[in-house]
Formats: C-alpha cells, sequence, structure tokens
C-alpha cells in the first residue's frame, strides 16, 4: 500500500513510558512508509476537555483527508465506542479515529459529519485480542494506518448515525444589552484561561472582563500591559482568553473548565458585534 494521508497522534500518555513509539509501531507495522505528527502527547491525564479544544484549534491547520489519531480515553476497555469519523467541507476535511467520548465533539460541531462507523471489525485490528488497556495501540493505531493507506472508512466497522456521537459541549453564549456570558473552554501550558467567546464579538471596539472583584482590560498583546498583570486578549486560537502578562491566571484565579467568564461591551456596540449564540466551540 502506497502512503496517501498523514497521521496526526494526539495523546496524554507523554513522552516518558514508550506508549507513543508503541503506536507508531503498530502503524508502521500496516504501512513503514505512512507519515506521522505529533501534535502533542501532553494533554493533562484524562482530560478530555482539554484534548478536545485543542484538536479542534489543531485540525484545520492539516491538508485534506489528514487521519487524526487521538487516545484520551479513561473509559478504555468499557463499553464506550470506538469509532471513525469522516467530517470537513470542501475546504478543510480529515478523518478522525479514536473513542466515542466527546473527544471529537469540538470538530463534529464545526464541521459536517460525512460518515461514521464503530470500530468492531476486528480485521484492521493489531489483533483480535487487544489489550483491555491500551486500544491506542491494538486498535486505532492500526485503523489510523488502514484509512491512511486508503482502505475505505465503511469496510471498518458498522454505520452509525452522527447524532449518536457523544458531545462534550458547553452552554451556548449568552448575551444582554452590553454583556456576554461564555465559559472556560481550555487551560493552556501557560495557564492561559481560554474562553467560549470568538473573536468576532469583540474586535473592533474596547472591552473588558468582569471577574466581579477586578475588571481586566481587553488588549492586543501582552505586551501591553506591565508584568502581573490580569488582561483579556485574542489568542492565536481565535477565542478571547484570560491571561497574566508573564504569570500563570489558572494558578491566580483558580477558574476551572466551564466556569464562567462575563464580557462586557460598549452598549451602542453590543447589536452590532453580535454573533451567533450557539457558537461555542
Amino acid at each position: 500500500m502506497s502512503a496517501t494521508r498523514a497521521i496526526t497522534l494526539l495523546s496524554d500518555f507523554g513522552s516518558r513510558d514508550g506508549y507513543v513509539g508503541m503506536m507508531k509501531g503498530a502503524i508502521a507495522q500496516i504501512n513503514p512508509t505512512l507519515q506521522t505528527i505529533d501534535l502533542t502527547h501532553h494533554i493533562p491525564p484524562q482530560e478530555i476537555a482539554q484534548a478536545r479544544f485543542v484538536l479542534m484549534s489543531a485540525f484545520p491547520y492539516f491538508p485534506p483527508g489528514t487521519v487524526h489519531l487521538a487516545v484520551v480515553d479513561p473509559g478504555v476497555g468499557s463499553a464506550r465506542r470506538g469509532v471513525a469519523i469522516a467530517v470537513g467541507t470542501t475546504e478543510v476535511s480529515g478523518l478522525l479515529v479514536g473513542p466515542d467520548n466527546g473527544l471529537f465533539s469540538g470538530i463534529v460541531e464545526q464541521y459536517s459529519v460525512l460518515e461514521a462507523v464503530e470500530l468492531n471489525n476486528p480485521r484492521y485490528w493489531r489483533t483480535p485480542q487487544p489489550s483491555h488497556t491500551f486500544h491506542g495501540r491494538d486498535i486505532f493505531a492500526s485503523i489510523a494506518a488502514h484509512l491512511a493507506s486508503g482502505v475505505p472508512l465503511q469496510h471498518l466497522g458498522q454505520s452509525i448515525a452522527p447524532a449518536t456521537l457523544t458531545r462534550l459541549s458547553l452552554p451556548a453564549l449568552i448575551y444582554t444589552e452590553n454583556t456576554i456570558l461564555g465559559r472556560i473552554q481550555a487551560i493552556d501550558h501557560f495557564g492561559n484561561l481560554i474562553t467560549t467567546i470568538p473573536a468576532a464579538a469583540v474586535i473592533g471596539c474596547e472591552w473588558t472582563i468582569d471577574l466581579e472583584d477586578e475588571v481586566l482590560p481587553g488588549v492586543t498583546t501582552y505586551s501591553d500591559r506591565p508584568t502581573g498583570t490580569l488582561v483579556g486578549l485574542i489568542g492565536s486560537h481565535g477565542w478571547v482568553e484570560i491571561a497574566i502578562v508573564n504569570g500563570n491566571a489558572h494558578q491566580r484565579l483558580k477558574l476551572e473548565w466551564g466556569d464562567p467568564v462575563k464580557l462586557v461591551l460598549p452598549p451602542t456596540k453590543h447589536s452590532d458585534r453580535a454573533v451567533s449564540s450557539n457558537q461555542n466551540g
């Protein structure tokens, strides 16, 4: 088989124990010519929400048809399904492989699901008797390699309705006359608190974030304020985030996934800057 697609890998395995290398070995057993790209293996253990955000943010930056192998799987060995999903538009498309636990919901909510299957055909697994604790090696890596080598999705298992895919979603944005209430949807390595409020909601106007006991200015860059200052800004991912200049906002504020964040806009600008209230990542 010839290599036709790259495979990205995302996991919470870290780099110490050899688990990532074993997955790459399983891929190479199927097709040693395939290109693998490490997206990250330092998702905090079992943090499905963080993996969801990272995968969603990275998805548009890869060539159409790329296979995205993602394994953050606290339910491994349980009744949770393994899935492969074809998603995309004419501009952006890809194939997702991993556990059906909400990991892919950020992508599924933004792009059309073209086809989805449950991975219940052991012919395409590394072994018909996979480890109960390492489906990443024994099922998902082999499936990704077969897909990247041109095996049709429908050969890998039984078709499932896209509506049955597990979702890990936050409440929709809530608008008042001059505020937007969003949520924390991810926390990055620097401790920046990434919200569900999109850049389109604030571009072109002054804005602040109201933390009840402190008001954060909306700035353009981290360097717009002195070291140690709490600020709001638009991150490279396209979402409003809370940060501390040269510091860690997560450690200081103790906000976690799903916690509310109130953004304040000028009253006359709110109606002009409103975006779809279901755009929540």
